[in-house]
């Protein structure tokens, strides 16, 4: 959605401004994951509902999960304040990538036909960080439909070793 790409980018850049460090955005990112609820966003939509009462639900409830500095509750008072609060899992995403764009990370999404575990990781890891050159993040998500092999994606940037990509790739070689 460009609309709340476009509200979340100033509350993102000043999060980072203000010195926010993995933790505030991890925080945020769970103040962001509560108030992405449906049954929140229909709390905190109510006439009659105020914005402290808002602020508190989040709060309280992201609170269960981990303990929440004053970065990360003066963001969320300022969305409350401001009606934004259906940003915030934007503003979230924002901050992250421009926090790993200031330590040089990017975020690597791996899709595995099959799980896979730390020494797996630690072993395409390198390989990945040399083929997109640069310090990769990596999240894994399991896709039964890739049959073998890995995609990784960076970015734009697509790299994929599948099964299912090299049959295509087979596909198209033989209909040519």
């Amino acid at each position: 959605m460009a609309e709340l790409a476009t509200i979340a980018r100033p509350y993102a850049e000043a999060l980072i401004a203000a010195g926010a460090d993995q933790a505030a955005v991890t925080q945020v990112a769970a103040l962001a994951a509560v108030a992405a609820d449906a049954e929140v966003q229909q709390f905190a939509g109510h006439p009659k509902v105020t914005g402290q009462q808002v602020h508190e639900l989040v709060a309280g409830l992201a609170g269960r999960q981990q303990a929440m500095g004053t970065t990360a509750l003066n963001l969320l008072q300022a969305v409350v304040d401001n009606g934004r609060l259906a940003a915030l899992p934007e503003i979230a995403l924002q901050a992250q990538a421009l926090l790993n764009q200031r330590s040089g990370v990017s975020q690597a999404l791996v899709q595995s036909a099959f799980p896979m575990d730390a020494a797996q990781l630690g072993e395409i890891q390198p390989v990945l960080e040399q083929r997109f050159g640069r310090k990769l993040e990596i999240v894994v998500e399991v896709d039964a439909n890739l049959i073998g092999g890995i995609r990784a994606v960076v970015g734009d940037e697509v790299f994929d070793t599948s099964v299912r990509a090299r049959l295509e790739r087979m596909r198209l070689a033989l209909t040519a």
